[in-house]
């Protein structure tokens, strides 16, 4: 593969210097995302799998939701409470042994609430017991792409081999999102109060909601092996971001954190359009052609997510097998322009050749063969032998 640098053009005068001011977090673990481009803008120990904490009941949540979907489980169906999801401590319900409580209110309850034992209740009522759920949690998670996983509960109590990575978190964050919006607000929801004698026990603990920053989920997290950490989400504009965090020393810490990152993501970067399909962008070599060089275009629009603070140039670059030979046709794909914005993942886009390019000789030939016929039509028919 042959590389050239991008010569001045209509595209270079669109894409001056950017570059962006790192977020260094005091997490342990993050991973930051624009969902909305799918561009990663930070990863820190994104890969490591780590004690997930309450995080890992989007998990249990995305299952629940997928069963509603399905026709497995209905929101106004009332699932048994067992006596090992009231055994559960730490953050719940307080649900009985015994009582019957509708899925709505139970999911409402792991959302707001982050009742461990009403994620017991789920996981019993899909797969009859607790651990038999949880192997079914790994090899969905598998199925989803989440490879850096493996649960051995529902709620994330501490317990070997409960595992998620940061980056596997983010993924399922923005399934919910995608494949279930009609439930996603529910993330959203400040308080829940199921049991009025337990109306202390009601707020949701995002300490993002409500601050005007667009957030809008989805999950914290902390037990004493995994600090404190939160999966967030929010929205300003056209542009929702998704945030990992994990490894906090306090609740005070994630709020800060948590704060400063979504304000970080949106403010020092920006979508920006770049190009339109068909611009040109650069010529190549032919050869054996009726003309020595090609135009390359751009095969689709361009806009990229790029920080909005310039620094360093941004790098652009293109590539292509060349000298390329003819004939070539108008909207072959003939090479790639590679954009490699300072501290975010590189960009491939396709160059399509702008023009048909004949092999060498065969204008000529063409020329010369009408011109024959030309003359043949001209001259007449043949005089006939006496």
């Amino acid at each position: 593969m042959r590389g050239m640098k991008l010569a001045l053009s209509a595209f270079a005068l669109l894409v001056s210097s950017v570059s962006a001011n790192a977020f260094d977090t005091r997490a342990n673990a993050a991973f930051v995302v624009d969902y909305t481009s799918g561009t990663v803008l930070m990863a820190k120990n994104a890969d490591q799998p780590l004690p997930p904490a309450s995080m890992s009941k989007l998990m249990t949540l995305y299952m629940a939701f997928e069963a509603v979907e399905n026709g497995i489980l209905d929101l106004d169906q009332q699932l048994p409470v067992s006596a090992a999801a009231q055994q559960y401590g730490g953050s719940t319900m307080f649900l009985k042994e015994g009582e019957r409580v509708k899925v709505e209110d139970l999911i409402r309850g792991i959302i707001v609430l982050s009742g461990n034992d009403a994620c017991v209740v789920i996981a019993e009522a899909l797969a009859g017991t607790e651990a038999k759920f949880a192997r079914q949690m790994t090899m969905r998670a598998q199925q989803l792409g989440m490879t850096n996983s493996t649960f051995s509960n529902s709620n994330g109590w501490p317990k070997a081999g409960h595992r998620m990575s940061m980056r596997d978190l983010g993924l399922i964050a923005g399934k919910l999102i995608k494949d279930y919006p009609q439930y996603y607000p529910m993330f959203s929801q400040k308080e829940f109060l199921f049991d009025p004698a337990e109306s202390a026990n009601r707020l949701n603990r995002n300490p993002l909601l409500g601050l005007g920053i667009g957030a809008d989920g989805l999950k914290t997290g902390h037990t004493e092996e995994a600090g404190y950490g939160l999966v967030g989400s929010a929205k300003q504009g056209d542009r929702r971001i998704i945030f990992v965090l994990s490894g906090l020393d306090t609740a005070q810490a994630r709020a800060r954190e948590s704060e400063s990152v979504t304000n970080w993501a949106f403010r020092q970067f920006a979508q920006t359009d770049l190009g339109t399909a068909g611009t040109k962008i650069a010529d190549a070599d032919v050869s054996v052609g009726a003309e020595p060089t090609v135009g390359m275009e751009l095969a689709e629009d361009i806009s990229l997510l790029l920080p909005v603070n310039p620094i360093e140039p941004l790098k652009t670059e293109v590539v292509y097998n060349g000298p390329i030979k003819a004939p070539i046709s108008k909207g072959q794909e003939i090479g790639e322009l590679i954009i490699s914005p300072e501290g975010l993942p590189e960009m491939r886009i396709a160059l399509l050749a702008d023009r048909d390019i004949a092999p060498h000789g065969f204008v000529n030939r063409m020329v010369a063969a009408a011109q024959h016929l030309a003359n043949r039509i001209n001259a007449g028919p043949a005089p006939e032998a006496s």
